[in-house]
């Protein structure tokens, strides 16, 4: 969630680790700072609030060409100077920039208070400063695993010693770290972000691996100082790709994006002539795939409501049992993993920890764990056996909705591949891809429904609560729908399957409570408009999300319509509306849209 950047080279380094930072602020950060070695040693600025705040609290001549860079999103204390990274030993020789967290913390804290330490902070991370400081290690290198062999729990560090100015060291457990390759310069950060104007050779740390970063080179390594020899790997990303590109916020720019990302996922994948996906990457031949007699599908936060539609997906093509779980609780109910259990772990950043930790608990029982990942070279990315990448393009909005649309559109790729292995003809494998071919040019078409979308998003502004209400494949829709609402308009939106409303709560609903319906042209259509008739007869307002061809006879509700694709699909399609309407409800009401308040893109702490 934090962000780390670091820089060792020719240049001066602060004008480097502002602009990285300022690249990463759409992970979510309350606080940041620099420190930058010069020839008097350690020069350290901290601030509350935006890296802008930071640019404009430095020194004007803060020269020095080795340091490091952070944005704090606060866990052990609140946001405030004492708190912002970097954190220093007492003498001020070692700096440090930490993402995660430090689970004995509090036990570090009382030994080094007892051994006579000034603690200046209330984080956890001050205490590795300090540690660092305190080893009798002769190179920074030995100290920082020394250190690290003292802490439990999660970190990605980035270390400076102003009486070895010539380097940088790095670690990481479970928070992702990337080093990148210049020519005579070197860079660190936790996100391709920060690295994309600078280079596009890149080194992925793996979790206990340690690095020493110098001007000219690297060296990687573990913990017993055994040497991993990791060559850099080139990256796909253009800096343009980064840039808002004339829109006004980069949710509007993703949003409007999905016509291509859908183009890019399905590209090459869709076989005519026998009606199924191919997708290569799961490292999956069609025996394996036939032998899986059940799939769990784990994720967090919108990633787990589409992998509730993948579920669905699956066992109408396929004919097998699939459920989602939240990833955050899959390993501490100590689950049982099945052989023939087929798991996919779903991640836009394929860096969030819970899953992260969820395919590492699925690994190590001996199941079977693809990924439906965005971000090429990631964490889950790396764990899986195999997986299909998305394809979807940066994704910057804290609010998902290409990546989204590309998980969804992914699960159906998988669900055709199942199926076309059991019993789906070739005749329905070929509906379900004329279909998936098809959904660019039905996803431009809602698009092209923004206005209208965007007066009803000014009534939905308006109220305090809000339900989102859906049957079986609507449910995850309303689910998804009901979470783009919160997170960027602040307002209360709770999700209820419609069957359950009349077992407790319809008892809220009024003329201040509306309700978004999915209301799909399916076979729970007329159930779906029975419940939005006792809604409309307690006075409650409702906009449903619908298809053309639903007869809503004398019942009379504002609509947006979406067009109607294969009934396994119609989630994909019913969803984009939803993320307009949270968009324009948040643009209605002056908020952040970007960065909402109190979250992160990437959640890489748990």
């Amino acid at each position: 969630m934090c962000g780390i950047v670091g820089y060792i080279g020719g240049q001066n380094a602060a004008p480097i680790l502002l602009e990285g930072l300022t690249r990463l602020e759409y992970r979510g950060y309350d606080s940041a700072g620099v420190a930058v070695l010069g020839s008097k040693g350690a020069q350290v600025h901290r601030v509350v609030g935006r890296v802008r705040n930071l640019a404009a609290a430095l020194p004007k001549r803060l020269t020095g060409k080795v340091g490091i860079g952070h944005t704090r999103w606060a866990t052990h204390g609140p946001a405030s100077e004492a708190n912002a990274h970097p954190h220093t030993s007492e003498d001020g020789r070692i700096c440090v920039v930490h993402n995660g967290i430090i689970d004995n913390a509090d036990a570090l804290r009382a030994q080094l208070a007892d051994a006579g330490v000034t603690l200046t902070s209330e984080t956890d991370t001050e205490v590795l400063a300090h540690l660092i400081a305190r080893s009798a290690a002769e190179t920074l290198e030995d100290a920082v695993v020394e250190a690290v062999s003292r802490i439990t729990g999660t970190y990605a560090i980035a270390v400076t010693d102003s009486a070895q100015p010539d380097r940088l060291v790095i670690a990481r457990n479970g928070s992702p770290l990337i080093i990148g390759v210049g020519e005579r310069e070197m860079f660190v950060a936790s996100d391709l972000a920060a690295l994309v104007r600078h280079t596009s050779q890149v080194v992925h740390l793996d979790d206990g691996e340690f690095a020493t970063v110098f001007a000219t080179g690297y060296r990687t390594f573990t913990v017993d100082e055994s040497d991993t020899t990791k060559p850099a790997t080139e990256i796909d990303i253009a800096a343009e790709d980064l840039d808002l590109g004339g829109y006004p916020h980069y949710m509007a720019k993703e949003i409007q994006e999905q016509p291509e990302s859908v183009e890019r996922i399905i590209r090459g994948r869709l076989d005519d002539r026998f009606g199924v996906a191919r997708l290569d990457g799961l490292n999956l031949t069609p025996r394996e795939l036939r032998g899986f007699s059940r799939v769990k599908i784990l994720g967090c936060g919108s990633a787990y409501y589409v992998g509730q539609i993948g579920a669905t997906m699956i066992e109408e093509l396929a004919r097998i049992p699939a459920d989602a779980e939240a990833a955050s609780e899959f390993r501490y109910r100590n689950p049982i993993i099945e052989a023939d259990t087929l798991y996919i772990a779903v991640s836009q950043s394929g860096e969030t920890i819970d899953t992260a930790f969820a395919v590492e608990e699925i690994k190590r029982k001996g199941g079977r764990v693809v990924g439906l990942v965005n971000v090429v070279g990631s964490t889950i990315a790396r764990a899986c056996d195999g997986g299909v990448y998305l394809h979807a393009g940066p994704e910057i909005a804290v609010a998902s909705t290409k990546a989204l649309t590309n998980m969804a559109v992914g699960f159906a790729l998988i669900a055709l591949a199942l199926g076309r292995v059991r019993d789906l003809s070739n005749a329905d494998g070929q509906r379900i891809i004329d279909a998936i071919r098809a959904l660019p040019g039905h996803i431009k078409s809602i698009l092209d429904t923004e206005p209208l979308i965007a007066e009803h998003a000014k009534t939905a502004a308006a109220a305090n609560s809000l339900f989102f209400i859906g049957r079986v494949r609507g449910f995850p829709v309303a689910r998804e729908g009901a979470q783009k609402f919160k997170e960027i308009s602040y307002r209360h939106a709770e999700a209820y399957q419609t069957s359950e409303l009349k077992h407790g709560p319809l008892a809220l609903i009024d003329e201040s409570l509306p309700t978004v319906a999915i209301v799909p042209a399916d076979e729970l259509a007329g159930r779906n408009l029975a419940a939005l008739q006792q809604i409309k007869a307690r006075g409650g307002p409702v906009l449903a999300v619908t298809h053309e061809d639903v007869d809503f006879g004398e019942l009379d509700v504002p609509r947006i319509v979406v067009p109607r694709t294969e009934p396994e699909l119609d989630p994909i399609l019913l969803t984009i509306p939803l993320q307009l309407l949270a968009y324009h409800a948040a643009l209605t009401l002056g908020y952040d849209i970007d960065k909402p308040r109190n979250l992160a893109k990437s959640v890489t702490v748990e």
